[in-house]
């Protein structure tokens, strides 16, 4: 498996098909911008080969991407996610409710 690279200050998404303002502990979060927009369509089914690929899936809802609105600290509040079946750092859980802004409505500064 590879590793995906993640930076602890740049930009956290959340894909859902529900609106929220605040993501639950326990939840699952994401660097990879496309991959949380796949999770927010809710598919059965989801793939890819290499990080620069495309994603395949066969989710069918309509979804809204979601950007964590605070900074987060690495083993604090959050910790990869000890049964992925995806590469070790695409997938994240939180350790705490996190604040969220909807992408489609404005992007954080961080990166």
């Amino acid at each position: 498996m590879a590793n995906y690279p993640v930076d602890a200050n740049k930009t956290w998404y959340h894909g859902s098909n529900v609106e929220l303002t605040v993501l639950s502990e326990g939840s699952t979060i994401t660097q990879w911008k496309e991959m949380a927009e796949a999770f927010a369509t809710k598919p059965f089914l989801l793939g890819y080969d290499t990080f620069d690929s495309p994603i395949f899936h066969d989710g069918m809802a309509d979804g809204i991407l979601y950007i964590i609105e605070e900074p987060l600290q690495i083993g604090v509040d959050i910790y990869q996610h000890p049964r992925t079946s995806m590469d070790r750092g695409v997938e994240w859980l939180t350790n705490r409710p996190l604040r969220l802004v909807r992408a489609d409505t404005q992007e954080p500064e961080r990166g």
